[in-house]
């Protein structure tokens, strides 16, 4: 399987001809979802769904479908009738040659006052997961962990702590945007040498083969 990073939560993911996309959100590429088969949103926040996106998505390939949590499933459904899946944790499902689990409930707590919404990670293949905004821990092995490495609801030290939870092969940084070139560095040294695991980060667009 083939994995491309895209900016900030979005990857591609490839296999037999068939492509998946995770979270196009705001800050990704216009065309990062354009061409694929099978699309997975973890949640509502901007950063990790755009409507444009999506939409060009699924007007480019009549046979692409969605799969995603109730409150971005509402509103889709009704441009796209029988495309749209709503999914939860527990959730399984087979898409364009992909089998995908579906972990978590809640979107990390940012503060106290603002209200959690809905989140769920997604499990490709039995390999490579995707855990949106939230620190969710699959109930079995993870060879590939995409590692939000820095978001307003988190810290290094629970990135780190994270990294050693999951105990995956190898990790490869998302959601991070918002992470200067300055702060790199450190995130770097901090995660590869503390975390337990191989670190590495991708830029947009750059890929590596699973």
């Amino acid at each position: 399987m083939k994995l491309t990073k895209k900016s900030h939560a979005c990857v591609r993911l490839e296999k037999d001809g068939r492509t998946l996309v995770l979270d196009p959100g705001m800050f990704t590429e216009e065309d990062a979802a354009l061409g694929t088969d099978v699309l997975l949103v973890t949640h509502e926040h901007p950063d990790h769904f755009d409507m444009g996106r999506l939409r060009a998505a699924l007007d480019v390939n009549a046979a692409a479908e969605i799969w995603t949590l109730r409150s971005v499933a509402e509103q889709l459904s009704a441009a796209f009738p029988g495309r749209v899946h709503t999914v939860g944790h527990g959730d399984t499902f087979t898409a364009a040659g992909f089998d995908v689990e579906v972990h978590g409930e809640l979107h990390a707590v940012i503060h106290p006052d603002i209200p959690r919404v809905t989140n769920v990670g997604y499990l490709v293949d039995g390999a490579v997961f995707h855990p949106g905004d939230a620190l969710t821990v699959p109930d079995r092995p993870v060879d590939t962990l995409l590692l939000p490495v820095m978001a307003p609801w988190s810290k290094i030290s629970e990135v780190i702590d994270y990294v050693r939870e999951v105990k995956p092969r190898q990790a490869y940084d998302i959601h991070d945007a918002l992470l200067t070139d300055l702060a790199r560095p450190i995130y770097d040294r901090q995660i590869g040498a503390l975390g337990g695991t191989a670190h590495d980060r991708l830029a947009p667009g750059a890929s590596a083969e699973l």
